[in-house]
């Protein structure tokens, strides 16, 4: 099916206005991505160009970029995230608890979900079996997370047009590649009902620190703004979910961790603030709008 056809139009102002516990306003989605990188293949991002721009493999700087996320930068985001008692959701590849069993194991005694984000960190495009891709990456997070994985992000967002219906097949309830709305919607699949979850792709570290090349204090200023929009609109229109991404190897690092961590103490601040998983907003909203 095609994307309107999964999910047809449906305004904001339409919407049923639903209440979260405690007359809260928002809930906070924040979502702390890591990632298994092959170093035999091309790098899923690249923080240095390639020199005289010829790709070159082993790929050793960009390797080592993110390879100091998982090894320094995760402690990082996990040391601020501790400070505020918020357990976040960890959009985790499959292939990461045994690369870096030190990082599941922690997120697994902090109480975070695994949400599943692909077995390695491939485009969807590039899989040729993609079913299996996907049960193979529920299966390697399932004993380490100790819960039952039930939501799916894609490495870069990428679907194919039948990925919907696969991650239903699957078992999966929701999916966070569709940024449609400031509440989850319900996608419609050939095995069910899968739920949208608002994830961002402009309240995210990547395109705004790699690809626009902003400064460090934008995530800052953004996340607040949106935040405090939002966090007003709660008190009129009824709950409003957003989301936050952030990766171990871009906000993790030593000149951006600060603004991440003053943003945090914003929210947190703010009367009337959830910080929820995705699976806690999951189980919300289909008992709020039943």
């Amino acid at each position: 099916m095609l994307p309107t056809q999964r999910l047809p139009y449906q305004a904001s102002i339409d919407r049923p206005p639903l209440t979260l516990p405690d007359g809260a306003r928002i809930a906070v989605f924040l979502v702390v991505n890591v990632e298994a990188w092959d170093i035999a293949r091309a790098m899923p991002r690249q923080v240095l160009s390639a020199p005289q721009g010829a790709p070159v493999l082993p790929d050793v700087p960009n390797w080592a970029w993110h390879e100091y996320g998982m090894r320094v930068g995760f402690w990082r985001l996990k040391a601020a995230l501790d400070a505020h008692g918020i357990a976040p959701t960890l959009a985790i590849n499959g292939a990461v608890p045994a690369a870096y069993p030190r990082v599941a194991a922690a997120a697994r005694e902090a109480g975070w979900e695994f949400m599943v984000h692909g077995y390695a960190q491939i485009a969807t495009h590039l899989v040729e079996d993609q079913r299996a891709m996907i049960r193979r990456a529920i299966e390697a997070l399932r004993p380490v997370a100790g819960h039952e994985p039930v939501g799916w992000l894609a490495p870069g967002l990428t679907e194919t047009l039948d990925t919907p219906d696969l991650l239903a097949e699957a078992g999966l309830r929701y999916c966070a590649d569709w940024v449609v709305d400031d509440l989850p919607c319900t996608l419609q699949t050939a095995h069910g009902p899968l739920l949208t979850m608002p994830y961002s792709v402009e309240l995210n570290d990547i395109p705004m620190m790699m690809i626009q090349h902003h400064r460090a204090d934008e995530l800052l200023h953004r996340t607040v703004a949106q935040f405090d929009r939002l966090h007003a609109e709660g008190a009129t229109q009824g709950a409003k979910v957003m989301g936050l991404a952030v990766h171990p190897y871009i906000s993790g690092v030593p000149h951006r961790i600060g603004w991440f961590e003053q943003a945090l103490a914003h929210m947190a601040a703010t009367p009337g603030t959830l910080f929820w998983q995705g699976r806690q907003i999951m189980d919300w909203y289909l008992g709020a709008s039943a």
